[in-house]
């Protein structure tokens, strides 16, 4: 059965598939993933021309904790949940020798995959021949569903035990006992609700394939990029399956702290 653990302290994990009974799917060699989601590259340009806010460039350090992560883990693989890139359209300047780097020095090591998301359409033109490029309604390696969660999943997808997701950015409001307040990222886990899918799909539930899918959501690789306050009242998800899709959740910190049902964090 798979395995995807988060590394502690970090928004990422590492995902370890096992293959479905009778079946083959993506990655049936068991690859030991390390997996991120919203990487973001290039979004000090982006806030700089859209909010005018002026912030220096992260990118030699993204590059590096990405890579201390693959080094850290001994992964096979590096996959990403989406938003590799942050532009919508062509990535230019910045942003673009910013992914032509960070290309380089992973691929010189280890094969990296991209689950398109909604900021990746130019992504995956421009890098397309360097890297593995995933629909947009996603891919399963074995017993591991992977999308980005800006659309709805194939059904392939949802046949996996995890499915992993980005998009969401989530991230948890903590208020203390004397009104202070600090926003923290986070991990959300929980089970999803099969006639949800069903119905998006257009099939009977019986007639989609179900193995009682955990789903797991990413904390933003990029903690710049903002993020869904999941316990807090009129903060709408952004993915078009959450909150309805989702029979139930739990909110964790990066460190691993369990917080328990994020609604009512």
């Amino acid at each position: 059965m798979a395995t995807v653990e988060p590394v502690p302290g970090e928004p990422a994990a590492v995902a370890e598939p096992s293959a479905l009974e009778g079946e083959g799917g993506e990655g049936d060699d068991a690859e030991r993933a390390l997996v991120i989601a919203d990487y973001h590259a290039g979004i000090e340009a982006a806030l700089r021309y859209e909010r005018g806010v002026e912030l220096a460039s992260n990118a030699d350090r993204r590059r590096e904790r990405l890579l201390s992560l693959l080094d850290r883990t001994g992964a096979d693989r590096v996959i990403v949940l989406g938003d590799l890139g942050h532009r919508i359209g062509e990535p230019k300047g910045a942003e673009r020798e910013e992914l032509a780097a960070l290309v380089d020095a992973v691929t010189e090591r280890v094969p990296l995959t991209l689950v398109k998301g909604n900021h990746d359409g130019a992504v995956a033109e421009a890098f397309g021949d360097r890297i593995d490029v995933t629909p947009g309604d996603g891919a399963r390696f074995g017993d591991v569903g992977v999308l980005h969660g800006h659309t709805w999943p194939a059904a392939d997808v949802l046949a996996a035990r995890t499915v992993c997701v980005g998009h969401e950015h989530p991230a948890v409001k903590l208020t203390d006992v004397v009104g202070g307040s600090r926003v923290e990222p986070a991990w959300l886990r929980g089970s999803l609700r099969r006639d949800a899918f069903a119905d998006a799909l257009g099939v009977g539930a019986s007639a989609l394939a179900w193995n009682d899918p955990e789903l797991v959501v990413f904390p933003a690789f990029n903690e710049r990029s903002g993020g869904t306050w999941i316990n807090v009242d009129g903060q709408g998800f952004l993915s078009p399956f959450l909150p309805d899709g989702l029979a139930d959740g739990e909110a964790y910190l990066l460190d691993g702290t369990r917080l328990g049902d994020y609604r009512t964090v």
